[in-house]
């Protein structure tokens, strides 16, 4: 089989930075609706953007992995996601979450007197996220707010102004309630950085061996301040970080090629075939087999059903 992906999933560069162009230059503003259960793993997984990000939780419950915070939502809950924050999504079963990403250009152009009184403030605030909850009534304002964006979107012919207004009402509504400190702490920015490198140096060698030493080696740090970093980030340690990221590089070679198992093991950086087994039915629930099995089925099906 050639390679083609069954599910949708987040692209990202080696800094896991997101390479999808939300919306355009000239109107830097996209809207989706997304089942967090169709994305490849069941997750959208890390990454980050310079655009901030709206989340409404409309079907399910969904668990955001925003900075170094750990955040489960049910539905009628929102979520705001600051600027270059690097984030995951997670769900156990179909989870439906209307979103909205743009750049805050959008409001105000940098240097102007309503970025530097208002926009800036919040992008620059020590606030990785804030969650709404309609039990709390400013935050209840902030979700009818973004449900009203959400409408105007499903409309024919969205009005941009219309769109507009409804951003700066929405934002306003943070700016005056939030309680935000401005200035993200330099420790904190550099920590993220950190993390990011790790992440990165993990996914460009993750077929060959790895240990902790090496990826503490990457940023200079010890390996008890490495261990401390990535349960704080990413709530798992580098090595079971590594060994997941392997066993999903394996699961789209099960997919996309016609490798024997122990091959993918190896190519993936498995030296032992049955520890490589045991991890991936622990992860998928399947065996090797099974998994590659059942995905070229539903990969048949939706190509029988036009899906691509």
């Amino acid at each position: 089989m050639k390679g083609k992906d069954h599910y949708p999933k987040i692209i990202t560069d080696e800094t896991l930075r997101e390479t999808a162009q939300h919306g355009s230059e000239e109107y830097p503003f996209r809207y989706y609706v997304e089942d967090i259960w169709s994305f490849d793993f069941h997750c959208i997984d890390w990454h980050w953007h310079s655009e901030v990000e709206f989340v409404f939780v409309e079907k399910g419950t969904a668990v955001f992995l925003v900075g170094s915070g750990r955040y489960v939502l049910s539905a009628g809950m929102g979520i705001f996601i600051n600027t270059q924050v690097i984030h995951r999504f997670e769900a156990a079963e179909s989870t439906v979450i209307p979103n909205i990403v743009f750049s805050a250009s959008l409001l105000s152009p940098e240097g102007s007197l309503i970025h530097r009184k208002y926009i800036q403030p919040v992008l620059n605030s020590s606030a990785d996220c804030l969650v709404f909850s309609p039990s709390v009534p400013w935050q209840n304002e902030a979700l009818n707010t973004l449900l009203s964006i959400f409408a105007i979107q499903e409309a024919e012919n969205p009005s941009e102004i219309k769109t507009a207004e409804l951003l700066f009402k929405l934002w306003n509504t943070i700016y005056e309630n939030a309680g935000l400190t401005e200035n993200i702490p330099v420790s904190q920015a550099a920590a993220r950085a950190q993390v990011q490198i790790m992440m990165q140096y993990i996914h460009q060698n993750y077929c060959r061996h790895i240990s902790l030493d090496d990826i503490a080696g990457t940023v200079k740090l010890s390996k008890s301040s490495v261990l401390n970093l990535f349960r704080r980030y990413l709530h798992t340690s580098p090595i079971s970080y590594l060994v997941n990221h392997r066993l999903k590089c394996a699961a789209m070679l099960l997919v996309t090629t016609e490798n024997s198992v122990s091959s993918v093991a190896q190519e993936t950086g498995f030296e032992n075939t049955g520890y490589f087994c045991r991890k991936f039915k622990e992860l998928f629930r399947q065996t090797p087999g099974e998994y590659r099995k059942g995905s070229l089925c539903l990969y048949a099906q939706r190509g029988q059903k036009g899906i691509t």
